[in-house]
């Protein structure tokens, strides 16, 4: 149900909440009193429309996909976001970007809070300039110009500082709002807000008549009349005002927020402080997770470091608020952090009190790294066996998977099209043919790792070869079809590789027997972990984040799927094809009889996969024949006509991509021009744009068609899986002996290479 909204109705308040909080509209900032009260709510009467929000607090969130359904937020900036690099002043770009986003948010119904360092930068660079300007003219041209840029200033006290700049903050955040139409209420509080009883439900009561009136609050500790610095106090008694994560953390409970984001300079928890080796982000903290973690030093500015940020959060969880911290300084984030977050995107650390029952993706991306070298490892016969293993497991647990997949197409049904539900679909003989499929797998796995490319004798005593290795580790994302499992999962055991698979959540049930049985074969020989099925609630776009982790990324879907995978990816390669538009050129030499045949084929026989047809071109001459009037009564629809089939090959150079193409003709000439000339993946003579597909090419199942250049072009099977590495065999040798005065000579002969087992 939509819901209207008035921005600033203010109502009036309780006349003893009056002091101490201050109001922000278009024009200025003030006060509130009754008059002004009447003033505002006459000066914007807009309404919007929203769709509101509604969750009932008292636990946190257990995922982060679940953070897009807060209401109320607190937005804590610390030092480090809010101030320049030279601590004096303010970081402008940033501001406005956080800004941006939180108005972003709380135009969509959201209710946002604030809690911002920077008063004491603000006015350490305004007293600054005034005590500079204060100088003398006899002292600035008796020290000369030099001297004067050198000029000693002398200490500021913070307070003097904060007393100085606030009013200039509040007013930098008072202008930036107003470009979104929006109100700021700024509130500065002290140690007793919290702990006076009577002034806690004053700063309670003010904050909710803000909330309601779509205001705003930014809320800061009274830098101008803090005591000095104290260590932390317990947050369960009086907050620490010297540390604004406390302060956000009280603020969030005592409101009962339902999620607060502090944005630091570093990119959230680490397990050891962020500059030491081996640093690991943490992903999701959970209590008790305190002693895994060592705490480094403070920011570089700011009075609270990592641990009281920790402690802080754990606080705030405890009170059934979710907590993330997250970098607020990167220039490539962090004009869309706090969004991204609340999106439910992986940023930062996210404090959670539910542990999953199983691993991590990024334990599982460690389990699939470790898992497929000892893969590797393996004598190829131990790799095929594996393969053959589960592919008896296909057939002799048929009716325990057919049962799996019957609960995939009835919760399916009526939300999946018709042509998705046969993608979906498992039946005996598609298991039949998997099976098939993964022992021709097995067999060209005899002589895929470690075989010898090339040998050559560097000079005497120095040799060198290139030798296929597995890839790595490799994400492959697929859509609907379960048989893509046990194919891809065949083809990385084959080839050494470790993998991550992600299936659609329409096939999970399908996908989680198959997976127990991969796992099952894999366990003959000790290496169940290396395919890992990611059953977490990671989005697409999160796991292209782990370039760490994954060496290729091979998604298995719709273009859409493709296009969003490729520009998702951070730094890690994609094979695939983002279209798969396929097509057959009818030459006026075509034969009659082959023409409907194959076309109908090409185009009907599965109209939902990457290699059916999608244009067919005609020559010119067919047009208004007995030919084109069979082809137009088996399609009914309307084709395109091309003069010859340089025209044809021009038409799909324009518009194809690159996938397969085909020509139907009985001229061998015109059929060879158009196979060395049409440059794509597949290019056929005569045959259907169906024959695109590991299976039919022998390769026993496929990762993928591919539309590339760079590494596999076409159905990627086993070869598509491997790279290649370079031995060098040597004794003491060094590259000083080779130069002008050396005692050697290069030979570089080439040496024969061992025949491969074609058995």
């Amino acid at each position: 149900m939509l819901s209207q909204v008035y921005r600033c109705g203010f109502q009036p308040f309780n006349q003893h909440l009056l002091p101490w909080v201050q109001c922000t509209t278009v024009s200025r900032s003030h006060c509130i009193q009754p008059s002004v009260i009447r003033h505002v709510r006459s000066w914007s009467n807009i309404p919007f429309i929203t769709v509101p929000l509604s969750r009932t607090h008292g636990k946190s969130f257990a995922h982060r996909g679940e953070l897009k359904h807060a209401k109320r937020i607190v937005v804590k900036l610390g030092s480090a976001v809010v101030t320049r690099g030279d601590e004096c002043g303010l970081a402008l770009g940033r501001l406005a970007s956080i800004v941006e986003q939180v108005s972003v948010l709380q135009n969509q119904g959201r209710e946002m809070m604030l809690v911002t360092s920077g008063a004491v930068a603000f006015g350490k660079q305004r007293l600054r300039h005034e005590i500079l300007l204060s100088q003398s003219v006899r002292q600035a041209l008796h020290s000369g110009q030099n001297q004067l840029k050198e000029m000693a200033i002398p200490v500021l006290e913070a307070r003097a500082c904060a007393a100085a700049g606030q009013s200039g903050l509040m007013a930098l955040y008072e202008a930036m709002f107003t470009q979104y139409s929006i109100c700021a209420a700024q509130i500065l509080v002290t140690n007793l807000d919290f702990h006076d009883e009577q002034k806690r439900r004053n700063l309670n009561g003010t904050l909710h008549e803000l909330l309601r009136m779509n205001i705003v609050p930014i809320v800061n500790t009274n830098d101008a009349v803090v005591p000095p610095a104290e260590p932390n106090s317990d947050l369960q008694g009086v907050i620490s005002v010297k540390d604004n994560d406390s302060l956000a953390a009280r603020l969030a409970v005592e409101m009962k927020t339902d999620l607060l984001i502090v944005l630091s300079d570093v990119e959230g928890l680490f397990d050891s402080p962020p500059g030491s080796d081996d640093a690991k982000l943490i992903d999701i903290f959970y209590p008790g997770d305190q002693q895994s973690v060592t705490f480094g030093t403070k920011s570089r500015v700011g009075m609270g470091g990592m641990e009281a940020k920790v402690k802080a959060a754990l606080w705030a969880l405890q009170g059934g608020t979710s907590v993330v911290i997250a970098n607020g300084t990167h220039p490539k984030v962090s004009g869309h952090v706090i969004t991204d977050i609340v999106e439910g995107k992986k940023v930062g650390t996210f404090f959670s009190e539910v542990k999953p029952a199983g691993p991590t993706v990024e334990q599982q991306g460690e389990m699939a790294r470790s898992g497929g070298r000892m893969l590797a490892t393996l004598e190829p016969e131990q790799r095929a066996e594996i393969i053959h293993h589960l592919a008896d497991l296909l057939t002799d647990q048929r009716d325990e998977i057919l049962l799996a997949n019957k609960k995939d197409l009835e919760e399916a049904e009526g939300r999946l099209a018709a042509p998705l539900l046969k993608r979906l679909s498992l039946s005996t003989s598609k298991l039949n043919s998997l099976a098939i499929g993964l022992r021709q797998i097995a067999a060209s796995s005899q002589d895929s790792v470690g075989r010898v490319l090339r040998r050559t004798r560097i000079a005497k005593n120095l040799e060198l070869e290139q030798v296929t290795v597995p890839i790595g580790v490799l994400l492959v994302i697929f859509e609907s079809r379960p048989d893509c499992l046990p194919q891809v999962a065949a083809l990385a055991i084959a080839s050494g590789n470790g993998l991550l698979l992600k299936g659609g959540k329409e096939a999970a049930h399908s996908n989680r027997i198959l997976h127990l049985l991969t796992q099952e074969a894999l366990s003959i020989h000790g290496v169940k972990e290396a395919v890992q099925l990611v059953n977490t609630r990671e989005e697409v776009e999160d796991l292209c984040r782990l370039d760490k982790m994954i060496d290729l990324i091979i998604p298995r879907g719709s273009s859409q799927l493709v296009r969003d995978i490729q520009k998702a990816a951070k730094g890690i390669p994609v094979m695939g094809h983002s279209e798969g538009i396929c097509h057959m050129y009818v030459d006026s030499e075509a034969s009659v009889d082959k023409v409907t045949r194959l076309v109908r084929d090409s185009k009907c026989e599965y109209p939902a996969a990457c290699n059916a047809l999608e244009t067919l071109l005609i020559h010119r001459d067919l047009l208004r024949t007995p030919l084109f009037d069979q082809i137009i009564d088996m399609l009914r629809v309307e084709q395109e006509g091309v003069d010859n089939v340089q025209d044809a090959i021009d038409h799909i150079h324009k518009y194809g991509s690159s996938h397969t193409d085909v020509i139907v003709t009985e001229n061998e000439d015109t059929a060879e021009f158009f196979l060395q000339h049409v440059d794509s993946a597949c290019v056929f003579w005569n045959a259907s744009t169906r024959f695109a597909d590991g299976y039919r090419f022998g390769l026993g199942a496929e990762v993928g068609i591919s539309t590339s250049r760079i590494h596999a072009r076409g159905p990627v099977g086993l070869e598509g899986l491997l790279t290649t590495k370079w031995l060098l065999r040597g004794k003491d040798h060094v590259v000083s002996d080779f130069s002008e005065h050396g005692s050697l000579k290069y030979l570089h002969e080439n040496l024969p290479v061992p025949q491969r087992n074609t058995n």
